[in-house]
């Protein structure tokens, strides 16, 4: 059973077994039907050895202590979000993915290993397509990744770039101002790099915004740049929650599901998608712990993801499998989105070996 994945509130479940394997056969069945689940298609289906009654009566006291629910009079039940907790938490099987997938995963990663950017545009399509969901992939916090190299391109008099190469292939590029006096030759910009790679290479953004000054304040400098650096490594070295973006990929798959068949219900998903800003919150919460499994998924159900997102009710209706990955020393997260109705067991499953895949190491071609 798959009975560690994180959750969002402790709730205790007091569940004999009959309420256990008939609340496990609701939910699985829901979810392969989209429609209610009645006591006597379970009977039917599944070698319970109990009749329609007892499995009616279970259900029953399953609905009054709130894991299930009935959309109308006379109808089967469908599990809540409740339940559905309950069954992410407790009840669901471990399902192992197909060595095939593994392999097929791993071959089409491959081409992207070296260019980090495609790496997160293939990932959250496969997993889109795997799933039959919405594949996302969050870039990962540039200040825990380690500086490879600075790099600073002049584009006029007055402007100039700065290009941060981190470990694992990304890249950050930012444009400043340049104060107007200053002749950047190309023999003293080629010096002053060396030296700020000779200072700062090797140190993750995070040490470099926290002991810049000290480290650099006494370069000899005409150009300029040295002054720019302390004054904007604020800005240049810290995390910048607009500087991370959202791959995703699967949108015709979740749009064909019947939870999105009405105008409103597509546009609630179709403006989630649109505010970039509500889709990073939604996939990792502003502070994350210090310590993290890699490849370990983490499952929020409706509303649970009201407290780490800041996209209100349209977050409600849906829920989010992730699990982190790591390009070189950065943390990124991977993940799906969709309604709460879906196959948690498999999805978690794959989620769990995209972030594996993703982790592994660059493969040199």
């Amino acid at each position: 059973m798959h009975t560690t994945h994180r959750t969002y509130g402790e709730t205790p479940y007091s569940l004999n077994q009959r309420e256990r394997e008939i609340l496990r056969l609701v939910v699985q069945s829901f979810v392969h039907t989209a429609g209610p689940v009645g006591s006597r298609f379970l009977s039917k289906r599944y070698p319970l050895g109990l009749s329609p009654a007892s499995i009616r009566n279970t259900m029953s006291d399953l609905e009054e202590r709130g894991y299930l629910d009935h959309p109308y009079t006379s109808a089967g039940r469908i599990p809540t979000e409740l339940g559905y907790r309950a069954y992410v938490d407790e009840l669901m099987e471990t399902v192992p993915v197909p060595p095939s997938v593994r392999r097929s995963l791993k071959h089409r990663l491959r081409p992207a290993r070296q260019d980090a950017e495609e790496m997160l545009r293939i990932g959250s399509r496969l997993l889109g397509e795997l799933t039959n969901l919405l594949g996302v992939v969050l870039s990962p916090r540039l200040s825990t990744g380690v500086l490879e190299r600075l790099e600073i391109v002049p584009l006029s008099s007055t402007r100039v770039m700065f290009v941060l190469s981190v470990r694992g292939g990304l890249i950050r590029t930012m444009i400043f101002p340049m104060q107007a006096g200053h002749d950047i030759r190309r023999e003293e910009l080629v010096r002053i790099v060396a030296l700020l790679n000779e200072r700062l290479a090797g140190l993750t953004l995070e040490e470099i915004r926290r002991s810049c000054r000290p480290r650099v304040r006494d370069l000899e400098d005409t150009t300029g740049l040295v002054r720019l650096i302390l004054d904007e490594s604020t800005t240049l070295f810290s995390e910048l929650t607009d500087t991370r973006h959202v791959e995703y990929g699967g949108t015709g798959n979740i749009l064909a599901l019947p939870e999105f068949k009405e105008p409103a219900d597509l546009r609630g998903l179709i403006e989630m998608l649109e505010d970039e800003t509500t889709l990073v919150y939604l996939l990792e919460e502003p502070d994350p712990p210090a310590e993290f499994d890699v490849a370990r998924a983490q499952v929020r159900i409706g509303s649970e993801n009201r407290r780490a997102a800041v996209g209100g009710e349209k977050v409600e209706r849906f829920s989010v499998v992730t699990a982190r990955y790591k390009l070189g020393d950065t943390v990124g997260t991977i993940g799906v989105i969709g309604p709460t109705r879906m196959d948690y067991a498999r999805v978690v499953a794959l989620v769990e070996e995209m972030a594996r895949q993703m982790s592994g190491p660059a493969e040199v071609s």
